[in-house]
């Protein structure tokens, strides 16, 4: 049994049991795929899949290996590419969601690397359900979200406190004034997509009053729904330091919903299987700190 086997089995579980399709994404033959499967059977004792008619299904024994399978692959994909970026000391994969991306990552790293100079970091910012995606098939080695992993799989540790912000057209409410639900329902929403951490904060506050909103705009870009609010086409609900400028300007105004709070906690996650190097756990570290040993970003970035 090799590491092969492990990973032939595994395409087999990723392609539906269908061992054509395991083939084609691993540039093998059929056959070679089917004999792989026989000697890893052959190898346990075990059948780790039913043959019925033609097609294949996974039986207890294939779960089980299966679990088995995925924490070697893992750990045999970071012992090879903890070895192939030897040279580079120290590289770690960092992922952030767009929010904690724009503000707060570049100062992150910038930190990072005036206190640790032979390190590198590779950055991917995208949605929160992307990133825990990525960090599931190995391609991440930690990331920084915003809300709550779906993942079992995944450990989460709350870091930061950020709380969002109700704008609106400066000739639609006074600022700081508190809407009543039955107000705040009635708006036409400009609104995160789904998926993100500030959507998700949104729609359980949403959600506790009763409704749900459907959004006439959505939009990845914190710019996009800023100017859309800004030319009187509704209301956004955004993280509070990214739209700080606005406020300030008179552009925007900020106002309040009875018995709404929109808070959130940003999150440190990585897989519990994954092994962090020395380097990862000093960026975590910094990150858990950073409130306390530099003064936080104050996003000015939008116009």
């Amino acid at each position: 049994m090799t590491i092969r086997h492990i990973k032939i089995f595994l395409a087999v579980c990723d392609s539906g049991c269908n061992t054509t399709r395991a083939a084609e994404a691993l540039h093998m033959s059929q056959p070679a795929v089917s004999l792989a499967i026989r000697e890893l059977e052959g190898y346990y004792g075990v059948a780790l899949f039913d043959r019925i008619g033609r097609r294949l299904k996974i039986t207890d024994a294939g779960l089980r290996f299966r679990d088995y399978a995925l924490h070697i692959a893992r750990l045999f994909d970071d012992m090879e590419k903890g070895m192939k970026d030897w040279d580079a000391f120290g590289l770690i994969r960092v992922g952030a969601s767009v929010t904690i991306g724009a503000q707060f990552l570049p100062g992150y790293v910038k930190a990072f690397y005036d206190r640790y100079p032979g390190t590198a970091v590779r950055a991917l910012v995208a949605p929160s359900e992307q990133l825990e995606a990525e960090i599931m098939a190995n391609a991440l080695d930690l990331a920084l979200i915003e809300g709550i992993p779906h993942s079992p799989d995944l450990v989460s540790e709350s870091y930061m406190e950020d709380e969002l912000a109700v704008i609106c057209p400066p000739d639609l409410f006074p600022s700081g004034a508190q809407l009543t639900p039955e107000q705040f329902r009635e708006q036409r929403f400009l609104l995160r997509e789904k998926g993100s951490g500030t959507r998700e904060v949104f729609e359980r506050a949403a959600a506790s009053v009763g409704f749900q909103a459907e959004p006439v705009w959505e939009a990845m870009s914190t710019t996009a729904l800023v100017n859309a609010v800004i030319s009187g086409l509704g209301i956004a609900v955004l993280p509070h330091r990214m739209v700080m400028g606005p406020i300030e300007r008179g552009l925007v105004h900020t106002v309040t919903v009875q018995g709404l709070a929109f808070r959130r906690e940003f999150r440190i996650i990585y897989h519990r299987e994954k092994y962090l190097t020395a380097a990862a756990r000093a960026f975590l570290d910094l990150c858990r700190n950073y409130e306390i040993d530099y003064p936080l970003p104050k996003y000015n970035g939008l116009f």
